[in-house]
């Protein structure tokens, strides 16, 4: 890691379709206006806390701006309420709703960031970049899932017993407010039978911005149809296929990933001769 960053913690307040909501951010590096804004958007599982000290490593590295934060349900921004159940169209409706009010509520609404996302997040940023083409730099998603597999309900319904039957909520509860809500709002919904029909695919010719498609080769949540099928689709995609990887690049191979995506967020902005 080159340095420390500049790291401020801050709780903003949104509303969404008539309700309000506090949102858990991290900005890194606010102070670099003139460089990128990488927006880290987190597993169906993930938080601030759960992302460790990656997102600082990687715009150390990249010498970019970060912002990192908890969506709602998640860390430590509003749980949700015990009866309220997810839709299956909950990954559109953070998209389209909450991913610009976060953005608008710190300021950032007229920037065009990078988005990194992972599982879920990754969902969202493809789904953001479709419906916000002119608001998106690049996307980078990391496990991304634009339709469901059998390997994908299979390895949930496992993190579901181990939910059960070891010691994962005392684990969870040094991330969440509320690591039961947390926890059952994301397995019921990916369980629910209706779920198997959720489907992105036909979002994915909407997006015009570059797209780095990342998987490890041993996902247990998902197979590399996933990302070959963004890359079919989407014009401008990359694919980064890392060896000796599962479910969390960032986590299984942190060189691997800062590698590519170094290479990738460099590739955004070309060294202009004339300004050396």
């Amino acid at each position: 890691m080159q340095g420390s960053l500049n790291a401020v913690d801050r709780m903003v307040n949104i509303t969404v379709q008539g309700r309000d909501y506090d949102i858990e951010c991290r900005l890194l590096s606010p102070e670099k206006t003139d460089k990128d804004l990488i927006v880290f958007l987190h597993e169906g599982l993930g938080s601030v806390a759960l992302w460790r000290d990656w997102p600082e490593q990687l715009c150390a590295l990249a010498n970019c701006r970060g912002l990192v934060f908890s969506r709602y349900g998640y860390g430590q921004s509003t749980p949700r309420p015990a009866d309220e159940k997810w839709p299956v169209s909950y990954m559109h409706t953070q998209a389209e709703h909450f991913l610009p009010a976060v953005l608008a509520a710190l300021g950032l609404d007229n920037e065009k960031p990078v988005f990194y996302g992972h599982s879920d997040g990754s969902s969202i940023a493809l789904l953001y970049a479709a419906m916000y083409p002119e608001r998106t730099k690049a996307i980078a998603v990391a496990a991304p899932h634009i339709f469901v597999e059998d390997i994908t309900i299979a390895s949930i319904a496992k993190a579901r017993e181990a939910y059960l039957h070891t010691d994962l909520p005392q684990k969870f509860a040094r991330y969440h407010q509320n690591p039961d809500l947390t926890f059952w709002a994301w397995n019921d919904i990916w369980l629910n039978p209706e779920f198997k029909l959720w489907n992105i695919e036909k979002y994915l010719p909407d997006i015009r911005c570059p797209v780095l498609a990342i998987q490890g080769k041993d996902d247990e949540y998902g197979t590399l149809d996933q990302i070959q099928g963004i890359h079919r689709v989407v014009s401008n995609t990359k694919l980064c296929i890392i060896d000796d990887c599962r479910h969390s690049p960032h986590k299984d191979q942190p060189e691997q990933l800062n590698a590519a995506l170094i290479n990738f967020i460099t590739s955004l902005n070309p060294i202009q001769a004339d300004n050396k």
